[in-house]
């Protein structure tokens, strides 16, 4: 697909990987929907981008579905959706306090990997409608997994699962839509200066990420956005969960 004229639902648009997509497709002539909380930067990040704003919850689910209708109306169509929204809540399977809280473990997976096959099936079904194109194809979806899924780091059960479960079902979607053109890809990023690590130190950072190949730094929003445009423009990406790393593997803690 091409970002001429492409038809863009970005979840988590306010900041970091999403927004850096959403700038890479906006500047190549793309209209995005930016979807993102209520409290959060979506409404100047769209009027910024040329784009509508649709302030949302991922966790509310039958809501999410209403928002993401407004947002295809408001385009006229829809190509393309990233769903970057995530998050998790540290603690080991046991601990000094007793074992890991079953409620903990739900809200993460709830958060990470439901809401996003919540939005992901929403968003199929509105490509579904699309007129494929010359190559047959009528939109693309692009997940947000982790290095985690992989490698998950002492205390990060909870994530490990949710962003696993990313991971393994980009696959099965991809053949699930593959008869609509539709295509799935999910991208593991490892440490990148978004959320938390914004504000680290170029020292600190260093110290992060020195079992890195190459760079040994962390990465940078915009890194995320080109690989996300690559997705876009390349027909023949799909199915597979694509790391964006610099060769790191976490160690166990």
């Amino acid at each position: 697909m091409e970002l001429q004229g492409l038809r863009a639902i970005i979840i988590g648009g306010a900041s970091g990987f999403a927004r850096a997509t959403a700038t890479r497709i906006a500047h190549g002539g793309g209209t995005v929907a930016i979807l993102d909380r209520e409290q959060s930067a979506g409404a100047e990040v769209a009027a910024e981008l040329g784009g509508s704003w649709h302030p949302c919850d991922v966790l509310d689910h039958e809501g999410i579905e209403v928002v993401i209708g407004e947002a295809v109306d408001a385009m006229g169509g829809l190509d393309m959706a990233l769903n970057t929204a995530g998050g998790g809540k540290a603690g080991r399977t046991v601990g000094r306090n007793g074992p890991y809280p079953l409620e903990d473990f739900r809200a993460v997976i709830e958060l990470n990997l439901i809401a996003t096959f919540n939005t992901t099936r929403l968003c199929a079904w509105h490509m579904s409608t699309n007129e494929p194109n010359a190559d047959g194809e009528r939109g693309v979806l692009i997940n947000t997994a982790s290095i985690a899924a992989f490698e998950g780091q002492i205390g990060q059960v909870s994530y490990t699962a949710a962003k696993a479960g990313i991971a393994g079902m980009s696959l099965t979607i991809a053949r699930d839509l593959g008869s609509m053109g539709i295509r799935c890809v999910t991208i593991a990023p490892s440490l990148f200066a978004t959320g938390l690590t914004a504000g680290v130190t170029e020292e600190r950072g260093a110290q992060l990420t020195k079992d890195a190949a190459f760079p040994k730094r962390l990465g940078r929003p915009d890194e995320f956005g080109r690989l996300a445009v690559s997705i876009i423009e390349n027909p023949m990406l799909n199915g597979d969960t694509i790391r964006l790393d610099a060769g790191t593997r976490f160690a166990p803690k």
